[in-house]
């Protein structure tokens, strides 16, 4: 059997990432708060979650769809990594997932 090492992000390390990136677009004057910034901070954190979300939804239904495969996998005729991340790739373009 294989498994996918996801590198899990804390809720704490996504407000820090969100904090720096809304810092940095200000700083580089990239933005202009209409409704504060600790608005527009939130904003980017739910948008880093629905993100992280949607790639480990995509990585599961990879999975699964990997599992019908595990004969040839198993046996060596298709390299693992190599399948996953071409379906992986498949399927975040049709559902318009940027990775």
């Amino acid at each position: 059997m294989w498994y996918i090492v996801a590198m899990k992000i804390s809720s704490e390390q996504i407000e820090r990432i969100s904090a720096l990136i809304v810092a940095s677009l200000k700083e580089k004057k990239l933005l202009e708060f209409k409704s504060g910034e600790a608005a527009v901070r939130e904003r980017v954190i739910e948008i880093f979650t629905q993100n992280i979300l949607a790639e480990e939804a995509l990585n599961r239904d990879v999975e699964n769809i990997m599992k019908s495969h595990s004969g040839e996998i198993e046996s060596g005729h298709m390299d693992y990594r190599k399948m996953f991340n071409m379906i992986k790739s498949k399927l975040a373009k049709e559902r318009e997932i940027i990775l």
